[in-house]
């Protein structure tokens, strides 16, 4: 266990080597060695953009690798969620729409704010020229509820809820004719899941809605794109199975009357011998137990994270 009053995050100063591939027909992942990935849609007549990177200097690369391939307009820029890290580098793509579920746009307005100065704060290196973030919040112009679907030319799109999960708004774009998937950080790979806004009891069931489409191929939140159904089944366990330790785990903790500290203690030791060697371990425990603890007992939706409550959970859990 760590002694530090600083988070793990910090520590990850290393630039990650980014890959720009091409996983179907009109599908593009932009990954980065478990970074926050972008998905790309290339259509007849215009390019989609799913998660935006976490600032307009960072998201300027994922144009220069879209304009390698296509000088098509970006016209969609879809939020999957609300997280910082995914959505301000929205306003480098001059995208005429910028899409998301109503309950994404609800909890931007609920809180947007703390979660910008809280995430700002945990990943330093991931807000990169974080000085081009225009000022106030990335707000989307459209928003849907359950599915809304995009023609770009002749490709059908759809943005589909399958359910709570990593927030209460998340959002998949999903391409039909090709089942292909950008799942957003409902499923990561190889990186864990970041869990401080979830619905534990929820996630594993909108995962089993994502399995219900049989995509051939999907770009995670966190990791290398999934280019076969193999993979991608092996990145919807991976996921669900870590969801469902945690929140046993935590149900077992509570069941015994350990509070949070020993809780926490008791869930890290369980999880660290199988997850321990993914992307940001160290990082999300925390925070993941946390809520999973809130939910498990009295919060059944999660309570808002602020650059202040972070510092204290941090302290008061790694640094006993």
């Amino acid at each position: 266990m760590m002694n530090t009053r600083t988070f793990a995050s910090h520590a990850d100063v290393e630039e990650k080597q980014v890959t720009f591939s091409q996983i179907s027909e009109h599908a593009w992942a932009y990954t980065a060695e478990g970074d926050p990935n972008t998905g790309i849609i290339i259509g007849d007549d215009a390019v989609l953009v799913a998660d935006t990177q976490a600032t307009p200097a960072m998201a300027a690369d994922v144009i220069r690798r879209i304009r390698e391939v296509t000088d098509k307009p970006i016209k969609y820029v879809v939020l999957t969620h609300y997280h910082a890290v995914r959505v301000l580098g929205a306003s480098a793509y001059g995208a005429q729409q910028i899409l998301a579920s109503q309950d994404t746009y609800d909890l931007i307005v609920e809180r947007g704010e703390q979660d910008k100065a809280s995430e700002i704060g945990r990943f330093p290196r991931l807000f990169s020229n974080v000085e081009t973030v225009p000022p106030g919040m990335t707000w989307p112009t459209m928003t849907f509820t359950g599915k809304m679907t995009l023609w770009l030319g002749k490709l059908e799109v759809q943005l589909l809820q399958l359910g709570r999960g990593h927030t209460k708004g998340d959002t998949v774009v999903w391409l039909p004719g090709e089942k292909a998937l950008l799942s957003g950080d409902l499923v990561e790979f190889g990186a864990t899941p970041y869990a401080g806004d979830a619905y534990f009891s929820d996630w594993p069931r909108t995962l089993e809605n994502i399995e219900a489409l049989n995509p051939k191929v999907l770009v995670p939140g966190r990791g290398a794109a999934l280019t076969t159904p193999e993979a991608v089944k092996a990145g919807l366990t991976e996921t669900r199975e870590f969801i469902s330790d945690v929140l046993a785990n935590v149900k077992k903790g509570v069941a015994e009357g350990k509070d949070l500290n020993a809780v926490y203690k008791s869930t890290y030791a369980a999880l660290k011998p199988k997850y321990g060697h993914w992307v940001i371990f160290d990082h999300c425990m925390p925070f993941d137990v946390t809520r999973c603890y809130d939910e498990v007992t009295r919060y059944t939706d999660p309570r808002i994270w602020t650059a202040e409550r972070d510092v204290e959970m941090w302290k008061s859990l790694e640094d006993q």
